[in-house]
């Protein structure tokens, strides 16, 4: 083995109930490099690391560090090791202080080391904050602050172990761009003092900027390891997906002449939508993009009952129709695939069928009382296969599937509902490139079937691929619509930053 290696991980195997998670699964890291790790969502990424970090006790295996085997059982031995791991899902609490969730179960002690010495706590934290140039005071409480900023004490957090091996897991999905270069930043920082990074992203373009090799795994197995510069997309995607993918692109047709679906007139609701007006036609994809807080999202919980407005009109196939919550709009023919979908749109302790079922459930009583388990278990494996969704069985329960088939069964319960208008906010948030590309084409498939659809994305790319029109919001407010054909990235930007005269 070369010495210049500083973590090494060989033939390691891990299973679950139902799962063999790692398959053999290899990866090294050198010191002062960071090397991300890529795969679609259930390749064993994050299961590999857990392991490394102490999470997780591998089945069979060999981890070595510095050459040397060990053997880690918990996270704390892990740290003690100076492996550090910041999770994709916060690992925070709430009601405590940053300063105290930094150092939480190390907590400096003052007199005699019996008490506390609260002075030393806040300002350690302080200076690991003012490295990461964080403007949070550590004695605010962590449930008080913005997502992204409570994913910089969770750095800094990772960081005050003086970690000689650091994993992070999606470190950017709450922060903005200001914020990843600042991250960035400090990776190179890291790396200069001889920090081993391992980077698990979903984000192509930011490994090209931060990463020195990138290692692929599917189903559980090492696939291969490139040099990222020499690496193409198309490499990465390959061996991510062990498929082609078709580069599925909407087509430039014109919507006009198809039928209105749903019309929006004047929908108000105080400062977060302002006069908002739109139509959408049957067999339309209609794009909704816009800056975090424009108001989005909140049209589509406005428009699909989750929501109260002040005023406006909602319009079904020309007819009005009264929606105050959202039994009424799916009743109208309107499904909401929300953008937090482990909240709003799965039981995540329930199964695969419980949940594909759920919008439906009044088809499959018998008397009103009694479940019709067989037609529920042929519509399950149904949508299991038309949707390809990843699962041993139907019986599975879906917190221990990945976030792209979690996405797949919320959809497959829009289809089953039969709704012939789609909301689909936030569609491929935190799910990989293979499972992307799916969800594109479905969307797709369902627009060419007369499905009118809305989609949010914060992803411009991904709006420009897929729409036939695109509407951008500001401040709550429509600034402006775009053909396909006028649509670029500039364009709709500038109307993302285009603040009202009125305002």
């Amino acid at each position: 083995m070369p010495e210049s290696l500083l973590v090494r991980i060989e033939d390691l195997h891990k299973s679950f109930p139902g799962v063999h998670a790692l398959k053999g699964a290899r990866f090294d890291l050198r010191p002062g490099e960071v090397h991300a790790l890529m795969g679609e969502n259930g390749a064993g990424k994050s299961t590999l690391m857990k392991v490394l970090a102490g999470i997780y006790t591998r089945d069979s295996g060999t981890v070595l560090l510095d050459g040397q085997p060990i053997d880690i059982h918990t996270p704390h031995q892990a740290q003690k090791l100076g492996i550090g791991i910041i999770h994709q899902e916060l690992n925070l609490m709430n009601h405590l202080t940053a300063a105290q969730n930094v150092f939480i179960g190390r907590e400096p002690k003052g007199l005699m080391g019996l008490f506390l010495d609260e002075k030393k706590l806040n300002d350690d934290t302080a200076k690991l904050l003012a490295m990461l140039k964080v403007d949070v005071d550590p004695k605010t409480l962590i449930g008080g602050l913005t997502v992204a900023k409570q994913q910089m004490v969770e750095i800094a957090k990772a960081l005050s172990f003086e970690s000689r091996v650091l994993i992070m897991d999606e470190p950017t999905a709450a922060l903005n761009d200001a914020e990843i270069d600042e991250l960035f930043r400090i990776i190179r920082e890291l790396k200069a003092k001889g920090v081993g990074i391992v980077y698990i992203s979903h984000k192509m373009d930011e490994l090209k900027r931060i990463s020195d090799r990138v290692t692929v795994m599917r189903d559980g197995e090492y696939v291969g390891t490139l040099n990222t510069q020499e690496a193409t997309m198309e490499q990465v995607i390959s061996m991510m997906v062990g498929r082609p993918l078709q580069n599925y692109v909407r087509k430039d047709q014109n919507m006009d002449a198809n039928p209105v679906a749903l019309e929006v007139k004047g929908l108000n609701r105080g400062r977060a939508l302002r006069d908002i007006n739109f139509k959408l036609r049957q067999g339309e994809i209609l794009g909704f993009a816009g800056l975090m807080g424009a108001g989005r999202t909140e049209v589509a919980r406005a428009v699909f009952g989750a929501d109260p407005v002040d005023s406006g009109e909602i319009l079904v196939k020309g007819k009005k129709v009264t929606v105050k919550i959202p039994r009424d709009a799916v009743q109208a023919g309107i499904g909401y695939l929300s953008e937090d979908r482990k909240r709003y749109g799965l039981a995540l302790g329930m199964d695969v069928q419980a949940n594909t079922v759920m919008a439906t459930i009044g088809r499959f009583l018998h008397l009103g009382t009694f479940l019709k388990k067989k037609p529920m278990a042929d519509v399950a494996e149904k949508y299991i296969n038309t949707l390809s969704i990843k699962t041993p069985s139907q019986e599975q329960l879906l917190k221990f599937l990945s976030g792209g088939n979690q996405q797949k069964v919320v959809i497959a319960k829009w289809l089953l509902r039969d709704c012939d208008i789609l909301f689909f906010d936030e569609p491929t948030r935190g799910i990989d490139v293979g499972a992307k590309f799916e969800i594109y084409k479905l969307i797709q498939d369902l627009a060419t079937q007369g499905k009118a659809i809305v989609m949010i994305s914060s992803e411009l790319p991904e709006v420009l691929r897929l729409s036939h029109r695109i509407v951008v919001m500001c401040e709550g407010r429509i600034t402006g619509e775009l053909s396909a054909a006028e649509a670029t990235q500039e364009r709709i930007m500038h109307l993302a930053t285009l603040r009202s005269a009125a305002m």
